[in-house]
């Protein structure tokens, strides 16, 4: 018998291709601030060049103290969407859940159901666990080739937000400076790093813009529990 959990849609941040990287901190109207806020997502081609890594974080701004009483809320489903056809509808996911200090990972596998619903499906193939790592204390887990990891980490992303506003207000005629401050530096994200075969992924399909390129969409987003 098919066990699944439900649960609602919060938040969502959708880009195209293989290689991206997006910013979204504290910016969804209503989740920003939130443990189902979005920070980032990224993809890019893994330490094996057959293997594709998946990154989402969470949480953004944390600081350093902050961090350490940091958790993954339990009533929210971090879902990444991958459409194989260009559609916009995705035809795989990988579902990440946590409870009591481990997360646990679906996928990737075809949804029963697509849209701002889901259900994890506790019979997919695919699954594995990691127990959530500390700020020191770093836990891997591979299992089916797949390998994953949940935690906080120093937050990737870099933008110089002071330099953007003076940008965006005409104030620096020259623009942005070779080298930036980032806003972003001594803060800290909960995240959630999945490195997947590319076996495992689907298909692809012709780049809209016509540039020869394979790609599939993928977009993440946080689901809390009805």
């Amino acid at each position: 018998m098919k066990k699944s959990k439900t649960l609602l849609s919060l938040s969502l941040l959708a880009v195209l291709g293989l290689i991206l990287m997006a910013a979204d901190h504290e910016e969804a109207p209503a989740v920003g601030g939130t443990s189902s806020d979005i920070a980032d997502m990224f993809a890019f081609e893994g330490a094996n060049p057959n293997s594709t890594v998946f990154v989402a974080t969470v949480q953004g701004f944390l600081t350093p103290n902050a961090t350490t009483n940091a958790q993954f809320d339990e009533n929210v489903l971090i879902e990444f969407n991958i459409d194989n056809d260009g559609d916009l509808v995705e035809d795989l996911v990988i579902q990440a859940l946590p409870q009591n200090g481990t997360m646990y990972f679906f996928g990737p596998y075809e949804p029963d159901n697509t849209g701002l619903n889901s259900t994890i499906n506790t019979n997919a193939e695919n699954q594995a666990q990691v127990e959530i790592s500390t700020a020191s204390n770093a836990i891997f887990e591979t299992a089916n080739g797949i390998s994953y990891f949940a935690g906080p980490r120093e937050d990737p992303f870099f933008f110089d937000f002071d330099q953007f506003n003076t940008v965006v207000s005409g104030q620096a005629p020259n623009g942005f400076n070779a080298n930036g401050t980032d806003s972003f530096a001594n803060t800290n994200v909960l995240a959630v790093v999945i490195e997947v075969p590319n076996t495992l992924l689907g298909g692809t399909f012709a780049h809209p813009a016509g540039t020869g390129v394979e790609v599939f969409n993928l977009w993440v987003e946080t689901k809390r529990r009805n």
